[in-house]
């Protein structure tokens, strides 16, 4: 059974002619009359009386609420779909890490609300491996995280980077890591740490490193909102490893303190928690700086989305201008 042949036979229905029904579909009666006998062949009966004019049997009869549902359904699903190209969708969902929300997203939101209005923008805060999961789930148009290329490498996903940046260390005014303008990886690895909260990527890297260097990450307390880092961290002795854009408020409260962190000594001999030095060496295959990579992600299918086409365009301008815009010597790239 064919589209066509359904609409040739409710075009006989509605006309009462096969002539009329040609006109009406703009091809020759011969077609619709094969059109309408190709259908009662595989149902099996008739469906017209073919008199004078073409009425409904009863099998006819019983048939063409069904026929008119088939093809209303249809003609329902190609608008709706001609909407969504021409951008008529009905809500936009972005799931995007903590230091993108709080940062560079604001501007970008209020320009996508002023250019599509009639699109409900919906925005949430997750960890890079949830958000993720969620755009892969189909519950998310875009994801903006931190790169893990074992998860992001995949035909499914269209990545784009959108910019590396350094980790840096935060803490109290007051603490005595703010002696160094880069703390060293001795030093770095004496004091209790707050980090983020499992199936976060920032978790996963800085254990990472601790991992490669041959140390253990003393791990007190896992958050997973800036704010709790800051109100925690002000506190006393505890320290975090978080990203440049994390630290953006941090930089002016008085209350707390931002040093860089030296390359991790890779090659020299292993420090630990019991102590400074050991005769084993750290291997030297490892990454030694501290630099996290940020994407943006989706499906390419969603590309031809024209609302997610444009929002995917607006983060790309906005972090090119802010890159540009900043000083040479800070330390965000492309």
């Amino acid at each position: 059974m064919r589209l066509e042949q359904l609409q040739s036979f409710l075009s006989v229905a509605e006309t009462g002619s096969f002539q009329q029904a040609a006109r009406k579909c703009g091809v020759t009666q011969s077609t619709i009359s094969r059109q309408v006998q190709g259908l009662e062949e595989e149902l099996g009966l008739p469906l017209f009386h073919r008199t004078t004019q073409a009425k409904l049997t009863i099998g006819g009869e019983r048939f063409w609420p069904y026929a008119r549902k088939i093809c209303q359904t249809w003609d329902s699903a190609k608008e709706e779909l001609a909407s969504l190209l021409a951008g008529k969708q009905p809500e936009l969902c972005v799931a995007a890490i903590h230091s993108v929300c709080s940062s560079y997203l604001p501007p970008v939101l209020q320009k996508f609300c002023y250019a599509h209005p009639e699109v409900q923008l919906r925005v949430t805060s997750l960890g890079s491996d949830r958000a993720l999961k969620v755009l892969k789930d189909g519950l998310v148009d875009i994801a903006i995280i931190m790169n893990n290329r074992s998860f992001t490498a995949s035909a499914e996903l269209l990545v784009d980077i959108l910019y590396q940046e350094p980790i840096e260390l935060l803490m109290a005014s007051s603490h005595p890591l703010t002696q160094y303008s880069q703390v060293p990886w001795h030093e770095l690895i004496r004091y209790p740490q707050v980090v983020f909260k499992d199936g976060y990527g920032m978790q996963r890297f800085v254990q990472e490193k601790f991992t490669q260097a041959g140390a253990k990450l003393n791990a007190v307390l896992e958050l997973n909102t800036l704010d709790g880092f800051r109100g925690v961290i002000r506190q006393g002795e505890l320290i975090a490893l978080l990203p440049y854009s994390a630290l953006i408020e941090a930089r002016t409260d008085p209350t707390l303190a931002v040093r860089g962190l030296a390359p991790i000594p890779f090659g020299h001999p292993k420090t630990s928690l019991a102590s400074s030095a050991s005769s084993a060496l750290i291997p030297t295959n490892g990454d030694t700086t501290w630099t996290r990579e940020v994407v943006i992600v989706t499906t390419p299918d969603r590309m031809q989305i024209p609302p997610i086409a444009y929002f995917w365009q607006l983060v790309h301008d906005y972090i090119d201008r802010s890159i540009d815009s900043l000083n040479p010597q800070t330390p965000l790239l492309k």
